[in-house]
């Protein structure tokens, strides 16, 4: 069974930054590196929406919204993925959760990201 840890939301004002952090475990994630990896958002009274992927190999796509604001990287060393956000905006505020890009592994319980004007 995969377990997966958000960590790193918090509140800030427009124009601000943080950094996400999901930690992978579980016997199935021995094979981490191989694996694509994405950032979901899921602000109240919406559909959970797909922010940002990176491939295995390091190449990566962006939901339009967030292009030149976020950058997804990883770790593979540390089964780590990593979401640096910058020139935060109020509609920036959601629930942020890491999965496989389908969704298909169990979801954690996210880090909450507020963005106040």
């Amino acid at each position: 069974q995969v377990q997966l840890v958000e960590s790193g939301g918090g509140s800030v004002q427009a124009g601000g930054s943080l950094r996400l952090s999901c930690v992978a475990s579980g016997s199935t994630f021995s094979i981490f590196r191989f694996r694509a990896m994405g950032w979901f958002r899921q602000a109240p009274g919406k559909q959970r929406e797909l922010v940002a992927q990176i491939c295995s190999g390091g190449s990566t796509v962006y939901l339009d919204s967030v292009k030149g604001r976020f950058t997804i990287s990883r770790d593979n060393a540390k089964n780590t993925v990593y979401l640096q956000m910058n020139s935060l905006k109020p509609e920036d505020t959601a629930v942020y959760y890491c999965n496989h890009p389908s969704g298909s592994d169990y979801w954690g319980q996210g880090t909450q990201v507020t963005v106040s004007s």
